[in-house]
């Protein structure tokens, strides 16, 4: 009987073991689970922090770009009736430095940004107009060409309007400073003194002084009908041209020089050998007449633009001598 109670202590005590000994198993297979999976949220959560940190890092790179070139990205808080005021009142005391600024012509109701060039030939330019690679279209209508389009840090026009509140301040003259760049590398310019536009009635009629420079003077031309200088601005929907009913244009007969000129906006006269706002034929590739300045030849070829600015600068005194 001993034996019996013995023997069935032995199986529970046995059956005890195993079960204690599975049960461990089991905890310890469970646990064992338990970690892996808080391995996995820690590993998950450790590579969103260390994307969180890059994108941290990249933001604070692209602060410190834009803090180390402030004009492209936003303008200086600094007034002035233009630049040659900026450069004036300013720049003697703080060097300023090329880029976006805010002005306000004497006698306007309202101020705008506008890209000073305080490195080119003393500093002080109002740049008009400039074209570089063909990024911002200058087909447009008189209605854009009037309030002024494109990207002041790239390519851009500045804006008849804004243009014509500049150059009529009170007891100011500008010269305009065309500055060209060939295919080829090469440079050439043209300044005239005396510049002034007409007002938004008489489709802001433009008026150039003398011509000075290594270009030629496209505006004028050779020939009285080439004139430019003291014609209306055009556009492909406002005609002001002087071809009534046409004319003929390197032998080429011409209803619109706008239409002729890829519906670009100039102050053309009966065409003539300039503009600056033609399609940049570089970067379309194309066979076009794109950005002219006919003057500017070498071996008796004209030269195939590529870039091009105009750019305005009050003369306190006489510039040419």
């Amino acid at each position: 009987m001993s034996l019996i109670v013995k023997e069935k202590k032995l199986n529970m005590c046995r059956n005890l073991q195993n079960s204690l000994i599975s049960h461990a198993r089991g905890t310890k297979k469970m646990l064992k689970s338990m970690m892996e999976e808080h391995q996995k949220s820690l590993d998950f959560l450790s590579n969103q922090v260390s994307e969180l940190t890059n994108k941290v890092l990249l933001l604070n790179t692209e602060v410190l770009k834009k803090q180390a070139d402030p004009f492209i990205y936003r303008p200086f808080q600094t007034h002035g009736f233009d630049c040659s005021d900026i450069k004036d009142n300013f720049g003697t005391v703080s060097n300023a430095p090329s880029g976006i600024y805010i002005i306000q012509p004497e006698g306007t109701q309202f101020s705008f940004k506008a890209f000073c060039d305080m490195d080119y030939r003393g500093g002080g330019w109002t740049v008009l107009q400039k074209r570089i690679d063909g990024t911002i279209d200058f087909q447009r209508t008189w209605l854009d060409y009037m309030q002024g389009f494109g990207e002041l840090s790239g390519e851009f026009w500045l804006g008849l309007r804004k243009t014509f509140c500049i150059l009529n301040q009170k007891n100011t003259s500008f010269m305009l400073n065309i500055a060209l760049e060939a295919e080829d590398g090469s440079f050439a310019y043209a300044t005239y003194d005396n510049f002034w536009i007409e007002d938004e009635k008489t489709s802001f009629i433009m008026h150039l002084g003398r011509y000075f420079g290594t270009a030629g003077d496209a505006i004028r031309g050779y020939k009285k009908e080439d004139n430019q200088n003291a014609m209306p601005f055009s556009t492909y929907d406002i005609d002001n041209d002087n071809c009534y009913p046409s004319c003929f244009f390197n032998g080429t007969k011409v209803n619109s020089c706008s239409q002729h000129n890829n519906k670009s906006g100039w102050w053309f006269s009966k065409c003539g050998l300039a503009n600056l706002n033609g399609v940049h034929r570089v970067t379309r590739g194309i066979d076009i007449a794109g950005i002219r300045w006919d003057t500017w030849k070498e071996n008796g070829s004209i030269i195939k633009i590529k870039s091009a600015s105009m750019k305005i600068k009050r003369t306190h005194y006489p510039f040419f001598k």
